[in-house]
């Protein structure tokens, strides 16, 4: 569902649209080496992903919600509000690798449907899956990397100009609300409760 919606949008949100800008844009610098954390964020999020449904079930169910969650948010909010940016360079000042592959990015992803960041609303979802597993209770590194990967590729939407501030923002927001709603309400206590009755039952 979430991939053919997304095609569509990306095909008929092209001229028309709301501008997404602020000024706080204008004094972010392009930064073409920003590439790699940027797309480090389909490696992070698909071990996420793999790992919890392996390793914690439970976590697995929360990362999940607040991860649909956001995607059909993201979804709803670029049909009923066409969105666009024009803050992508249109000239490099340097000529490297990290260069090209940002041009080929720019080549295969419009600079429309573009807030809350996806990018910015995962990192931080994965993230808190990570520092709230107790699988990784004890694993300062892996916490600590996390936290660092997740900053870094928050940094890469704006320094890659892929996404103004304001999707940033939004972003953010919008994983503190999910997180409220996945994490302190907790809708998931009834599965976590089951499984440990169920590991009851087997050591009887």
């Amino acid at each position: 569902m979430y991939l053919p919606w997304f095609g569509h949008l990306e095909k008929t949100v092209t001229t028309h649209f709301h501008v997404i800008h602020t000024a706080l844009d204008d004094y972010i610098p392009f930064c073409e080496y920003f590439i790699i954390p940027y797309l480090l964020w389909f490696g992070y999020v698909g071990w996420g992903i793999g790992y919890f449904y392996l390793k914690d079930r439970s976590e697995y169910f929360r990362l999940c919600a607040m991860l649909f969650t956001g995607m059909t948010i993201f979804l709803i909010v670029s049909t009923i509000y066409p969105n666009g940016h024009y803050l992508r360079p249109t000239t490099f000042a340097r000529d490297n690798i990290f260069v090209h592959i940002v041009k080929w990015l720019y080549a295969s992803d419009t600079a429309t449907n573009l807030f809350p960041s996806i990018h910015v609303y995962n990192s931080i979802a994965v993230n808190i899956a990570v520092w709230r597993s107790d699988a990784f209770k004890h694993k300062h590194a892996m916490r600590c990397g996390s936290a660092i990967l997740m900053v870094s590729i928050i940094l890469s939407t704006m320094f890659l100009k892929q996404h103004s501030v304001f999707d940033v923002v939004t972003g953010m927001i919008t994983a503190a609300g999910m997180y409220m709603i996945v994490y302190v309400n907790n809708p998931f206590r009834l599965p976590v409760r089951q499984e440990k009755y169920e590991q009851k039952l087997h050591r009887i």
